[in-house]
């Protein structure tokens, strides 16, 4: 079963414009799927076997020669040949065809070089020649768009959203138990400041204990046992191969301190609900962290509609010294657009209290101001929209 993909209509676009097509993203979001979809005439190429990564490490050259006869190539996993790229330059210039080359890869860093990562290392050697898209798992308006179900929250929450799990209907447990090992022991393992796999999962599962709040660093390292140095480092893992989301505070101050720190949240609440250790979509309605799971489905899903869009999140929360706090502000130029998130089925005119207090500091239209809570109604206030939890582009059509 194939679902259909939201930005399937831009890389083809987009893509007809470059002479490289680079489609990035965490293991399992369908990536290679989309790419062979999309692209079905083209030879397909994966990197990961092991005879044909020898080939292309051995004569780059010649590998990349050997597809002269082809309407074009996937290539799979990319970021296991760095060497390639600062050839696929050379070869892209004399062959002047609008995407003949599509790369896919996880953004990892890469055992032979602690600095190497994926997106750095294509923009330097193909800038100006690649349209370079990011996939994530499924959108709540993808799996509206395929029929599959989503009346029940929870167990979105519990489920996540990876592909493989709806497509060939495999257990959600089992395949989250399976790629957190496939992570640590495919990816982890190779990156050389990670010595010890069983403190790096230990560090996988606090980092889930810490979403939606702000990341105190020295805390982490503390309960970790490993140096502030070592959590920036692996913070940065996580981020560049798209397993958690560090979203920044804004910056603009409105007459009062803010907050410097970040807040985390994971790409997928499925992943974070797997190292959480939940076990069923029926403990999620009284695990302590049920608010902060609802809000990362609704961070993750604002992520999602921008780079389906093929745009980039402008995406901060707000944060004053006093405590008052915004969870999520969408930037549209000068333009801002407050949200607040509350897994509430009730609606309770208390949840615009802190989007009154930054509307009426930063002179924004309360019109353009939301409340997204887990409850089934759309309907507007003098003090902003509230809105569905499914209904999120909403915000956007407000916002064009």
């Amino acid at each position: 079963m194939f679902i259909k993909r939201a930005i399937s209509g831009i890389i083809k676009k987009e893509g007809s414009k470059f002479p490289v097509i680079g489609i990035f993203g965490p293991r399992q979001s369908g990536k290679t799927t989309l790419a062979k979809e999309l692209f079905n005439k083209y030879k397909y190429v994966t990197l990961e076997d092991v005879d044909i990564r020898a080939n292309a490490q051995d004569d780059p050259r010649g590998f990349l020669k050997s597809f002269d006869g082809e309407k074009g190539v996937i290539l799979d996993e990319v970021q296991n040949v760095p060497e390639l790229f600062s050839y696929l330059q050379g070869v892209v210039d004399e062959k002047k065809r609008p995407g003949f080359f599509v790369l896919t890869g996880s953004q990892t860093l890469n055992v032979s070089s602690e600095n190497f990562l994926l997106n750095e290392k294509v923009t330097q050697s193909l800038a100006g020649r690649i349209a370079i898209f990011t996939l994530l798992p499924l959108s709540i308006s993808e799996f509206k768009k395929e029929k599959i179900e989503t009346s029940n929250l929870e167990k979105i929450i519990f489920k996540g959203s990876y592909p493989r799990i709806y497509s060939q209907k495999i257990s959600s447990v089992q395949f989250y138990k399976n790629y957190i090992r496939t992570y640590l022991e495919r990816d982890v393992r190779q990156i050389r400041n990670v010595t010890d796999l069983k403190v790096f999962q230990t560090f996988l599962k606090l980092c889930a204990g810490r979403i939606g709040q702000l990341l105190n660093l020295t805390s982490l390292s503390d309960e970790v046992g490993v140096s502030l140095n070592t959590i920036k480092g692996w913070l940065s893992i996580l981020e560049q191969s798209y397993i958690i989301f560090l979203l920044r505070p804004h910056h603009k101050k409105f007459g009062k301190r803010l907050v410097k720190t970040s807040k985390l949240y994971f790409c997928d609440t499925g992943l974070a609900c797997s190292l959480l250790e939940i076990d069923s979509v029926k403990s999620i309605s009284t695990h302590y962290l049920r608010g902060n799971l609802f809000e990362n489905l609704i961070i993750s899903e604002l992520f999602k509609i921008f780079f389906n869009a093929d745009k980039d999140p402008r995406l901060f929360f707000w944060r004053n010294r006093s405590g008052k706090e915004v969870d999520c502000l969408i930037e549209h130029g000068e333009d801002l657009t407050p949200i607040e998130i509350k897994m509430n089925r009730t609606f309770n005119f208390k949840f615009f209290d802190n989007i009154n207090y930054f509307n009426e500091i930063s002179k924004q239209d309360p019109k353009k101001s939301f409340v997204i809570y887990a409850g089934e109604n759309n309907w507007k206030t003098k003090n902003g929209n509230i809105l569905n939890w499914q209904n999120l582009n909403k915000i956007f059509e407000k916002n064009k």
